[in-house]
């Protein structure tokens, strides 16, 4: 599938080896040393998807990710964070970020071209203009919301792609190993307590609303978004 992809890592001898990798797939390679050299590149050319190393010199790739997320332009743009950090606190400050996977390095061009083979099919799979009622919760896919009883849920972007995902399929119970391939992707190494992470947020989001109970756990099972009567 041709993409143009965005890396963005201050390394050269890895910005490189990314492009090579990826150009034999067909992707269109646009490599940044800066999140000011990115901006330029993003100004002027439509991104399907970018890898963002974590420590970038001026500002970090932590915080380019997280602004990138506040912008609707690029509420949905497939990120991939790269790092060498490996400790799971870091991890998951690179997911609540906004980044929707990560790779640590040093890392396979193969695993690397697997993932983004994963999340722009996902992200295909997410660009759909329908409106999705369950109970009070309404999901508008085009301006990116979700509401409950008419007023706006503030959900982070993971949050609201697994969100998404539980609304379109409801009463079908679903395993944290078959929610990680289905919102993160097929081949995503992420462990399988990170969906608890996620649900317990969704959960604390819909509290207000009084629409947490939505959010089943079947024990020894998984998850479902319950709406049946």
């Amino acid at each position: 599938m041709p993409a143009d992809i965005l890396a963005v890592e201050d390394e050269s001898a890895i910005r490189d080896m990314v492009r090579f990798a990826l150009e034999r797939h067909g992707y269109t390679v646009h490599g940044a040393a800066t999140v000011r050299e990115a901006r330029e590149i993003m100004a002027n050319q439509r991104i399907n998807l970018a890898i963002v190393d974590w420590m970038l010199p001026g500002a970090s790739g932590l915080e380019f990710v997280r602004t990138l997320r506040k912008e609707a332009l690029y509420s949905n743009l497939p990120i991939i964070m790269l790092t060498a950090r490996t400790e799971e606190h870091d991890i998951t400050a690179g997911l609540d970020a906004g980044a929707d996977d990560y790779i640590t390095k040093p890392f396979s061009p193969r695993e690397m071209h697997s993932r983004i083979k994963a999340l722009l099919r996902r992200s295909l799979d997410f660009q759909s203009d329908t409106t999705v009622t369950r109970g009070p919760l309404v999901l508008d896919a085009a301006a990116h919301r979700l509401t409950a009883d008419g007023v706006e849920v503030p959900l982070g972007h993971t949050e609201y792609k697994l969100l998404s995902f539980l609304m379109r399929h409801p009463d079908r119970v679903y395993s944290r190993s078959q929610l990680l391939d289905h919102v993160w992707g097929p081949g995503t190494f992420i462990e399988e307590r990170t969906v608890d992470v996620h649900i317990l947020r969704l959960r604390k989001s819909l509290k207000p609303f009084d629409a947490e109970g939505l959010l089943d756990t079947v024990r020894g099972a998984g998850y479902r978004l319950s709406v049946s009567p």
